[in-house]
């Protein structure tokens, strides 16, 4: 765990800059390309979020520029204030995308949101978009793997630390950086790291996890810009005696950053979310939906829910109580209590007015997240035991559900999925925005992707 001598963010950064999409396997461009759709889809959603409104008002007083702002209208910003727009909009609900296994890395709204920005800008083509993307995907994935995940313990939020280099590839590679110019980036990218997990142990102010997102976006935007202007940074931001493996992480593997670079694709890790919650939450829920069509299970049939799993969930994520709604998405009780009284796919099922509700808030008294003695942040893994009121006992261990790696979404249903996000906008047509995003390489420009 000590400084490397081998320059592991050069090499890196090259891959970044040299990758061409000709070169990238049709199954990675294909994961790519349903993120991309999904990101855009939950940023619409996004939009009808309290905190979604704040950062659009706030970006809108940022300048006018050719970066459109992710839904309806014709809202076009100045690319660092669209990207952080956009990158909030997109984990607004706590449903973008994440790597399986966990890396603390938010590669959808963070990377995409930037992409996005950038290429429209500088009216880019489909293909450089997707290329910078993919190039984003790969060196986000790869140090949030080299992390061990072992940031957050230290009471960083891994996502805002990780967030900034990823974004920073996606835009170099979309401006066309050489290899030298997108170290420099990376090592301006490593001094705009930040995010704190205080809110997670306080109980409140949860708004600025989505803070976070949009800020990385921003921040691996601004670094790029900076290098192409000819600011520099240092050559070993990330394998470095005081870089950011080092400074940040208890524990890391350097290797990882460049083991089985462009052999081995980090995209095909992807894991796009399937319910509007912290990723905690996401087996339990699975749970219940399993015992939903098998037993026709309703709320009324719950005497008690035990859910085993690391103790990060039962010290982080086992609010039974949430104090406000970013607080309620990082609750298992409170998650696994709407997905017992709604559609647990559908972020209307998470309503605000859930907080208040009487039913979702007994259920929550009913639901316990106890530790089973694993230390990782990075396995979803979990154990639920279901006690009916008839004094029937059923069990359940998930790892995997629809949107894992193992699991991937169909073409019908990313595309059932992107309705239901987009559906809210009175002047959508979300099958025409779909059909073009699918056919994202054709196109010339992408200032229609809003």
């Amino acid at each position: 765990m000590s400084a490397s001598t081998k320059a592991y963010s050069a090499e890196l950064a090259a891959y970044a800059a040299g990758l061409q999409l000709e070169d990238v396997p049709d199954n990675v461009i294909a994961r790519a390309r349903e993120c991309i759709i999904d990101t855009i889809a939950i940023g619409r959603r996004g939009r009808t979020t309290q905190w979604g409104q704040i950062a659009m008002a706030h970006a809108s007083e940022g300048g006018l520029g050719l970066s459109r702002l992710i839904g309806p209208g014709e809202v076009s910003l100045a690319p660092e204030q669209a990207a952080f727009a956009n990158g909030l909009l997109s984990h607004a609900l706590e449903l973008d995308s994440l790597r399986k296994p966990g890396a603390g890395v938010h590669p959808g709204a963070i990377v995409v949101a930037a992409a996005l920005a950038a290429a429209q800008d500088r009216q880019a083509s489909g293909r450089d978009f997707l290329a910078g993307v993919i190039a984003g995907f790969e060196v986000l994935m790869r140090i949030g793997a080299a992390t061990l995940h072992s940031a957050e313990p230290r009471g960083f939020h891994a996502p805002g630390l990780t967030g900034p280099f990823g974004a920073a590839a996606a835009v170099g590679r979309i401006y066309k950086f050489n290899a030298a110019t997108m170290n420099s980036a990376f090592g301006i990218a490593g001094s705009m790291s930040a995010g704190l997990m205080q809110f997670a142990f306080e109980g409140q102010g949860a708004m600025v996890k989505r803070l976070h997102i949009g800020r990385a976006a921003q921040n691996g935007l601004f670094a790029a810009r900076l290098a192409e202007r000819g600011f520099s940074g240092p050559h070993q931001i990330l394998e470095g005696q005081k870089g950011f493996l080092a400074t940040y992480c208890e524990k890391y593997r350097v290797e990882t950053l460049t083991e089985g670079l462009g052999v081995d694709y980090e995209t095909l890790n992807l894991c796009l979310k399937r319910y509007p919650c912290h990723i905690t939450a996401h087996t339990p829920i699975y749970a219940i939906e399993c015992w939903q069509t098998e037993l026709g299970l309703k709320p009324q049939d719950v005497q008690s829910i035990i859910i085993y799993g690391t103790s990060r969930m039962a010290e982080l994520n086992g609010n039974k109580s949430p104090a406000d709604l970013a607080m309620a998405n990082y609750s298992i009780p409170f998650s696994v209590a709407c997905a017992l009284t709604g559609k647990a796919a559908d972020p209307a099922s998470f309503d605000p007015a859930k907080l208040h509700n009487k039913a979702v808030r007994q259920l929550c008294a009913k639901i316990d997240v106890v530790s089973d003695g694993r230390k990782s942040h990075s396995d979803w893994m979990t154990r639920s035991v279901l006690t009916c009121t008839d004094g029937r006992v059923f069990e359940r261990e998930v790892s995997d559900f629809p949107g894992t790696p193992s699991c991937p979404l169909s073409m019908d249903d990313l595309r059932a999925r992107f309705t239901i996000m987009t559906g809210q906008d009175p002047d959508a047509d979300p099958e025409k925005l779909f059909e073009r995003l699918c056919s994202l390489e054709q196109a010339s420009r992408i200032d229609w992707i809003h």
